[in-house]
């Protein structure tokens, strides 16, 4: 069968194909085989800015129309670079041959064979793919996890002075303020994401096993290391690792992927809240005509973007975990293993997205209900139990704790009827039972954050 988004196997390829499609040119065969081509060309200015002794001499009016190959790369340089590597039977040395007939073409054959100088694949495969992955996050993670943040935050605004029971161990607990709870989250995905956007990935740049054995044999007078850290740091922008193998170590993209699944289960948990808000009717969800929400049951309107959101962020964490432990570990020098691991990188990329715009999505569906978030705290007069036994401790009451214990600690339902005869057959002054009375659950919500 042809490939469609119906045919596809992936269900990114396929029904989510709409939602992932921006992480294409970052994750694809094609974008990774250009990031390659960016890399080998940058690398081969920078050895004309160096210079080789045999590059002195080039016009540097050609770095434009180097520069363009990658620039305007498009899907039939791609596919003339994959017929190549039926021949080669291996990806960089097609890209390398590609980029020398391109040389030929621009009439730069004298300096052809400075196309991937000295260098080992995996000198372009760990700085292309980092390269693709850091521009990936800036260009689609970032700016989504962004729209997340302040969307919760605009509703902790609009909630802060919504009085609502809290639940610990799914039991009514203290009272709180829901935007205070919709903060939480703010500060912990916040938190989590700061330094992630201050995290460089990290890139291997230093020949066959990392010694720079063919530039020194050949050029020993040239000072490789500098030349790979200025390569690195300053043209690519990435984390240039000092001691490697033949590939790069993968801790950094291992943190990476840990930070990343990090934020996802920051983002499950508030799904998972969201999820039983709404079916306590604390939240309502928007009704869009048309749309069902059971092929039998008529008035269901379920909360399937939460659901979908916590579903996707769970399959990219699996992936994640797996690139996390798997990347770092290589037999001696190097295996392979790490190259079928590394093409999947894009996978829980875009299920988080997947998963991002679902809740983003669930997110602007829900509105409050107020009546069903106050019906509660009228329902729970016995949360005022700890402010009443924490005042009168105040006030040195004897075994104040053990007798709101006795009063609440009860079969029976404790209404603000129960809780006004306990105050008023307290032995205090008026003026303390005043106090106590003017405590209801829907003010006794601490200190506004």
């Amino acid at each position: 069968m042809n490939l469609y988004t119906l045919t596809a196997v992936s269900p990114i390829d396929g029904r989510y194909r709409k939602q992932v499609e921006k992480l294409s040119p970052y994750f694809s065969e094609f974008g990774l085989i250009k990031y390659r081509v960016m890399v080998e060309i940058e690398y081969f200015i920078a050895l004309c800015e160096l210079p080789l002794p045999q590059l002195f001499e080039i016009d540097k009016a050609c770095y434009a129309e180097l520069r363009s190959l990658y620039q305007n790369f498009h899907i039939e340089n791609a596919q003339h670079i994959k017929e190549t590597e039926k021949t080669t039977n291996h990806d960089v040395k097609a890209v390398e041959y590609f980029l020398k007939e391109k040389f030929d073409e621009l009439g730069l054959s004298d300096f052809r064979e400075f196309v991937h100088f000295g260098l080992t694949s995996q000198d372009i495969n760990n700085t292309a793919v980092p390269y693709s992955l850091h521009a990936a996050l800036n260009d689609v993670y970032f700016p989504l996890i962004d729209e997340i943040v302040n969307n919760l935050s605009n509703l902790a605004c609009q909630w802060s002075d919504v009085p609502m029971l809290a639940r610990t161990h799914g039991q009514p607990a203290s009272p709180t303020r829901l935007g205070k709870e919709i903060s939480v989250f703010v500060e912990r995905i916040t938190k989590q994401t700061n330094p992630l956007k201050n995290m460089r990935c990290s890139a291997k740049f230093g020949g066959a096993t990392g010694n720079f054995n063919a530039h020194h044999v050949a050029y020993p007078q040239v000072d490789w290391i500098a030349f790979a850290n200025n390569f690195i740091e300053n043209i690519l922008n990435l984390e240039r690792s000092q001691f490697t193998t033949q590939i790069d170590h993968y801790d950094k993209l291992s943190a990476i992927f840990d930070n990343l699944k990090r934020i996802n289960v920051i983002l499950i948990d508030l799904c998972r809240d969201i999820w039983t808000y709404i079916s306590m009717e604390y939240f309502k969800q928007k009704i869009k005509a048309g749309e069902v929400g059971s092929s039998a049951m008529p008035h269901k309107v379920n909360p399937i973007d939460f659901e979908n959101a916590e579903g996707n962020f769970g399959v990219a964490n699996a992936l994640f975990e797996h690139l996390s432990a798997k990347l770092p570990v290589s037999r001696l020098q190097r295996d392979l293993t790490d190259s079928t691991v590394l093409r999947n990188i894009g996978v829980p990329i875009a299920h988080t997205i997947i998963a991002l715009n679902s809740l983003l999505k669930g997110l602007n569906k829900i509105y409050l209900n107020e009546n069903a978030v106050y019906r509660d705290l009228d329902k729970n007069w016995i949360v005022v139990a700890e402010a009443i036994q924490t005042v009168l401790r105040r006030e040195a009451y004897p075994n104040a704790y053990e007798k709101l214990k006795e009063l609440t600690r009860t079969n029976e339902i404790v209404t603000e009827y129960h809780i006004k005869n306990f105050i008023d057959a307290l032995d205090v002054s008026d003026k303390l039972k005043d106090e106590l009375k003017k405590i209801n659950p829907h003010n006794y919500t601490g200190i506004k954050i």
